[in-house]
């Protein structure tokens, strides 16, 4: 029997480096997780680079190319798929930006770029949306919060520039930055100055809203600025159904992996209780999945806690969650005719707190594959598997043709 169905699950950041809390084991060494190493051992291993060997992925960049996108060919800036995962409609010659909620400190100095991971933004969100005015500069705009921390903007009006700088210094201490134009076009130094006026007046009214003011008085760092960034034009993208006639689904409370699945005709599926941290409803999502199996022949999952865990540093929770993925998955192990590959999108070392290029753990189990002798999903077991070391872009090529969906190259 052949499995006639993809569901790749996308383990955001559980990738990892030795870490000596964990006695100079990776979290996914350390976690108890016997479902993925029962997955493991009834299937093919291997270690992918996403990008390429050497290469520091973005979830952007790696998600498009697990989607058999390459992103140095459709790539144009995180900003407009960011847009688009919040609910935008992204029309011609808007500019789209991915931006986080911040903490600025009396000094003007970014004491938090995610404001204590503050959740349900979309009070504040509506308030910048009716109290900010750029009609002075002949811009329009929409805001819309995301996941947690999360929010987009697009700018709308005529001769936008994409090519402009952000105001997000990267570590806290720092002062935020002024948004610059980094050619000498008219347009990006109009997006340039709608940036910094939308900043500007943003900040306005986040310092007077109230749930600012109730987060203060609970000792909760106010969400008092706006970090814009990744800005970018939406391009064309060909449809996942015509570039593998498959109809399919994305399940993210991530909305920058929502925006990538509607720029690429996947169909997104909602979770109450799903949040993008590590207290998402795993099992709702789960149970998503395999309700969209019944009727779709792909599915992209995204669980998104465990990188946000190494984010912060947090090399002992990321384990801990990583155990609760593995519980969850349980119900995957009896589906029947799906092929189930599990991955990495990127390494996110704890010990730095940031994307490395370390190669990412995948496995791919179902009916038809052929097994190894890999014991357990992680990092340094998978290196030894069947499917040795290959790239992002391989690997929707090696499912279709598990599925027997690939095309013959030649006679």
């Amino acid at each position: 029997m052949t499995a006639s169905r993809i569901l790749l699950l996308v383990l955001d950041g559980i990738s990892d480096r030795p870490c000596r809390e964990l006695g100079h084991l990776t979290p996914l060494q350390a976690a108890n997780t016997p479902v993925l190493d029962r997955i493991a051992r009834e299937g093919i291993c291997g270690i992918m680079d996403t990008i390429g060997a050497g290469v520091r992925p973005g979830s952007d960049t790696s998600h498009l190319s697990l989607l058999g996108y390459d992103p140095k060919s459709c790539y144009t800036g995180r900003g407009p798929l960011e847009a688009l995962g919040c609910g935008i409609r992204m029309e011609p010659g808007m500019i789209g930006f991915r931006c986080n909620y911040a903490t600025i400190g009396s000094d003007g100095r970014v004491l938090d770029r995610r404001a204590g991971r503050i959740h349900r933004t979309q009070p504040l969100s509506e308030a910048i949306e009716e109290g900010v005015d750029l009609s002075s500069l002949g811009v329009s705009f929409v805001f819309r919060s995301g996941a947690g921390h999360r929010a987009a903007l697009a700018l709308k009006g005529n001769r936008l520039g994409a090519n402009v700088s952000s105001n997000d210094p990267k570590k806290e201490g720092l002062f935020p930055m002024q948004v610059r134009p980094l050619t000498e076009r008219e347009e990006d130094r109009r997006t340039a100055d709608a940036c910094n006026e939308f900043v500007r007046q943003s900040k306005e009214v986040l310092e007077k809203h109230p749930l600012n003011r109730e987060r203060i008085a609970r000792g909760e760092p106010p969400a008092n600025l706006v970090l814009v960034r990744g800005a970018g034009e939406m391009g064309h993208i060909e449809p996942f159904g015509e570039r593998y006639g498959l109809e399919g689904s994305v399940i993210s409370a991530a909305a920058l992996v929502t925006g990538i699945g509607r720029a690429v005709g996947l169909e997104h599926v909602s979770v109450e209780g799903a949040t993008g941290s590590m207290d998402t409803n795993l099992e709702g999502k789960v149970r998503a999945a395999i309700g969209e199996l019944g009727r779709r022949e792909f599915v992209l999952m995204n669980i998104k806690g465990a990188d946000e865990a190494s984010h912060d540093g947090l090399a002992r929770e990321k384990a801990a969650f990583i155990e609760r993925i593995d519980a969850s998955l349980q119900p995957l192990e009896e589906l029947e005719g799906v092929l189930l590959v599990i991955c990495g999108d990127h390494s996110t070392p704890c010990a730095i707190r940031e994307h490395s290029a370390d190669p990412v753990p995948v496995v791919i189990h179902g009916d038809g594959v052929r097994t190894d002798g890999v014991a357990s999903f992680d990092e340094i077991s998978c290196a030894n598997g069947g499917l040795h070391r290959i790239s992002g872009l391989s690997l929707m090529p090696i499912a279709l043709d598990l599925i027997n969906k690939a095309h013959k190259y030649g006679a």
